[in-house]
């Protein structure tokens, strides 16, 4: 998820790798295709959805502390689609 969902990293591929990977797994509207599978994956259990211990803790001993968005993380990465 790190690369293919989020971008992180694809700086460390090169144009070519990039262009083998799009041709084998072809990306069509893949952004708003994965936010969708997301939400409908937990659309009927909305309770497990509530946080991580991981920003529930730094949430609370740091009042600046923001939560990152997994979706503008997704909507803002390199990948054209």
């Amino acid at each position: 998820m790190k690369t293919d969902v989020l971008g992180l990293g694809l700086d460390e591929l090169t144009g070519q790798q990039r262009a083998e990977v799009v041709a084998a797994h072809p990306r069509p509207d893949f952004k708003n295709r994965i936010l969708r599978a997301f939400y409908d994956g937990m659309a009927h259990r909305p309770e497990t959805t509530y946080g991580t211990m991981n920003d529930d803790v730094l949430a609370h001993f740091d009042p600046s502390f923001r939560r990152t968005d997994f979706v503008d993380v997704i909507k803002n990465s390199p990948w054209s689609e």
